[in-house]
């Protein structure tokens, strides 16, 4: 397990896979996904069990302690994961929409860039954002990503084009605000 102060990220379990099928089948879910159509029980079960063999791709449960429960609301990854360069890709997915938009998403992220730095050694981390989606970005601003690009009219979603905003993050950018008064975690 790898602690945050209010959540807990752990290993994906074959147990999950009915909650994600729920999760990626929701329409308003998937909207701010890169994924674009259903996934199928079939496609999840092998996607699942591929997990421990990845090297190049870290994917975890978001938990969060509801009394004496643990509650799974979302999972975070590190993907293409390019151990030369220390570089990987940030995904992170609240599937749980009760929880939308009550700062899970920030600590499961700044959670994730401390395993990322100052565990597995990574100098920076990137991510994709959509432009619609004010709440992602907020969120990642708050975990101290910033905007270096981007991707003009690159994402065609609810009959229109999109920009795609990419952003970033460095491990030099994350000590500091680790280290300042009321830093990340």
């Amino acid at each position: 397990m790898i602690y945050g102060k209010a959540l807990r990220l752990r290993a994906i379990e074959r147990e999950d896979v009915p909650r994600f099928l729920r999760w990626f089948n929701d329409p308003e879910v998937r909207r701010y996904l890169t994924m674009y159509r259903p996934l199928s029980r079939a496609e999840e079960e092998r996607w699942v069990e591929s997990l421990p063999s990845r090297r190049d791709d870290i994917v975890l449960a978001i938990e969060i302690r509801e009394g004496e429960e643990w509650v799974h609301i979302g999972n975070i990854g590190l993907h293409r994961i390019d151990w030369v360069n220390r570089v990987a890709k940030l995904g992170i997915v609240i599937g749980e929409r009760d929880y939308w938009g009550k700062g899970y998403g920030t600590e499961a992220t700044r959670t994730m860039l401390r395993y990322a730095f100052l565990e597995l050694g990574l100098n920076r981390v990137e991510l994709e954002v959509f432009d619609f989606n004010d709440r992602a970005i907020r969120c990642y601003e708050k975990a101290g990503f910033v905007r270096e690009g981007v991707r003009r009219r690159a994402l065609y979603r609810d009959g229109r084009f999109h920009d795609v905003i990419l952003m970033g993050i460095l491990r030099s950018e994350f000590l500091r605000d680790l280290n300042a008064p009321g830093g990340p975690l």
